[in-house]
């Protein structure tokens, strides 16, 4: 299967395609008064696939809930 050889970007190349496949590309995490509601034996991990070192960006959004306006 000598066609899975990916080469053009470094020999870590395809390994790294295959890893980023199998590992969510985002995350959800709620807050509560202010800090991450992660349980006790959660934790953000930010895992790079590649040999070579790479420029990365991270993304932010923070999104909050509107209370309905009293009656």
């Amino acid at each position: 299967m000598s066609y899975l050889t990916h080469l053009y970007e470094g020999a870590d190349d395809m390994p790294a395609h295959i890893k980023a496949a199998l590992l969510p590309t985002f995350l959800t995490i709620p807050l509560h008064e202010g800090q991450l509601a992660l349980g006790t034996w959660q934790g953000i991990y930010l895992v790079e696939h590649r040999v070579a070192p790479h420029q990365r960006r991270i993304i932010a959004s923070v999104l909050r809930d509107q209370l309905p306006a009293p009656m």
